[in-house]
């Protein structure tokens, strides 16, 4: 019975979350890149049927937070039998020592995490060995501090240029696909567009001029459960969303500490009716943010 239950909730919530998605994309000013937004189903303590499931809704973008776990979600028989068409984000803090376990991950689609030119090269020198060097590049994002949190990882801003810089001129294996960020949880939308969704434009239009690259060829990954209408509305084209698809993350360990905690209080409100609370909230505040303030 519960399988039902999920099945449906799950199916609801995704459906839910793209046409949210898609609104947000049409409150866009013109002036920005005409780039579909990407949703990302972070299913993190998420059970292969529920991943699953939103595959059958047609979701096809799921992410990771730990290399562990999408070993074994990737590598899971259902889904591989289930989920060809799969596509994997790793969206988690990645340490060297993971990096030749995390680039053997079947149908991984994007590592959205670099944040350092060493961490680069040796995804580099690792993707070429295990692939070939006459395979596909692999797509990275270069993943940018710009709160300043000190318990977030990704660059500080002002090295982003040369970052970028040295992943286009010296990683042949990589393909240098956009900038990502997390940013402070929980910013108060009234009081203006996100500081740190604004900090990752100004860096993208800082590498598109001095390296001579198109606009609508960097992406942006910002945006969140609580706050991806926002980020879309200001120019993300990838939103990572888990919390109002799957539901409240459950860790069956509490010293499991993530660096991605969910916003979202426990016990776990149904994702639907998450999904309409958010959505409602989201509402009351953008009715006192104009797009055009970006």
């Amino acid at each position: 019975m519960w399988k039902v239950a999920m099945s449906e909730e799950v199916g609801k919530a995704v459906q839910s979350v793209l046409e949210r998605v898609k609104q947000a994309a049409a409150r866009r000013p013109k002036t920005l890149p005409a780039v579909p937004p990407r949703l990302v189903a972070v299913s993190k303590t998420k059970p292969p049927e529920m991943i699953v499931e939103a595959y059958r809704q047609g979701q096809r973008n799921f992410g990771e937070n730990y290399v562990n776990e999408l070993v074994d979600k990737a590598s899971d028989p259902a889904i591989l039998e289930l989920c060809p068409e799969i596509k994997w984000h790793f969206i988690g803090h990645l340490q060297k020592n993971n990096v030749n376990k995390l680039l053997g991950v079947p149908n991984l689609f994007l590592l959205e995490t670099i944040d350092s030119p060493k961490l680069a090269d040796k995804v580099n020198s690792s993707w070429q060995r295990l692939r070939g060097a006459s395979s596909q590049r692999l797509k990275i994002m270069v993943q940018v501090n710009t709160s300043g949190e000190q318990n977030k990882h990704g660059l500080p801003p002002e090295d982003t240029v040369n970052t970028v810089k040295h992943i286009v001129s010296q990683c042949s294996a990589l393909h240098f696909s956009g900038l990502m960020t997390i940013g402070r949880y929980g910013y108060d939308l009234t009081l203006g567009p996100n500081p740190d969704f604004q900090m990752l434009l100004s860096r993208r239009q800082e590498v598109c001029d001095t390296l001579k690259l198109p606009m609508e060829e960097v992406e942006l990954s910002m945006g969140m459960s609580t706050d991806f209408e926002h980020a879309i509305e200001v120019g993300a084209t990838n939103v990572r969303v888990g919390s109002i698809i799957f539901g409240n993350r459950e860790y069956p360990n509490s010293a499991l500490n993530t660096p991605n905690p969910s916003p979202l209080p426990s016990p776990a409100p149904s994702p639907e009716k998450t999904s309409k609370t958010v959505s409602e909230e989201a509402a009351k505040k953008m009715h006192h943010l104009t797009v055009s303030e970006h």
